[in-house]
């Protein structure tokens, strides 16, 4: 049974998100501040945490900083629950490392749809081994991270599983739509702009290896299998 924790300021709301979730089948802590959320990963670690941004004790995008920044914490998938409707405080939250996002108010059955994406993709991934993408530039699938000549290179689950998915097809543009039905399946809610930013982010951290993907205008991505440019970056 998947341990799902919950960290919403609103009682009202994080009761009814509770039953919410377990009534759907999933084991669920509740807390209404970041303090209570850290005395609760000192316990146990969750397989997903919702997290609101709006918290009495911290901006919760810095908590999820934190989270990410964590050796042991980092895997974990982060959705984020926001009743910030800004684009910037939404491409923050990703850039932070998070894996999604759902804005307040949101349908129940919203809700249910992305805990049972992020967690099914997860339970989905490789358990171990090391790809080689280009010589002396390594993934490595059980701890999510690049390895760029001894240098690991942390990656959230979304940009994890858009890296594998452009490198099964060398030279192949993938259309947004596609990488989307990579990341979510059925459960596909986000817009395609999410895609545009995670992408961004898995370039950057590339580093000098960030031309490998490649921007194919009116089409989507490519893995390029020698580095280079060929017109299409972007």
């Amino acid at each position: 049974m998947n341990l799902v924790f919950v960290v919403e300021d609103n009682q009202d709301l994080l009761s009814i998100e509770i039953k919410l979730l377990e009534d759907n089948g999933y084991r669920v802590r509740g807390f209404l501040d970041t303090i209570s959320l850290w005395n609760g990963l000192g316990e146990e670690t969750p397989d997903l945490i919702l997290l609101d941004l709006t918290l009495p004790d911290r901006d919760g995008l810095d908590v999820c900083r934190d989270l990410k920044s964590d050796p042991i914490l980092r895997a974990i998938p982060i959705i984020m629950v926001t009743g910030r409707l800004e684009l910037d405080d939404i491409v923050k939250g990703l850039n932070l490392g998070a894996d999604d996002y759902i804005c307040k108010p949101f349908e129940q059955e919203e809700l249910l749809a992305r805990v049972r994406a992020i967690l099914r993709r997860s339970a989905h991934l490789p358990q171990n081994g090391t790809v080689e993408i280009v010589p002396g530039l390594n993934l490595d699938i059980q701890r999510q991270e690049l390895i760029d000549k001894g240098k690991r290179i942390i990656l959230t689950l979304s940009e994890f599983r858009i890296l594998q998915l452009l490198t099964t097809r060398p030279e192949w543009a993938f259309r947004r739509s596609e990488i989307l039905d990579h990341l979510w399946g059925d459960d596909k809610i986000v817009v395609e702009r999410t895609v545009d930013v995670h992408i961004s982010n898995l370039r950057e951290k590339l580093g000098r290896h960030a031309t490998l993907i490649q921007k194919v205008h009116g089409v989507g991505y490519c893995f390029k299998a020698k580095k280079g440019n060929t017109g299409n970056e972007g």
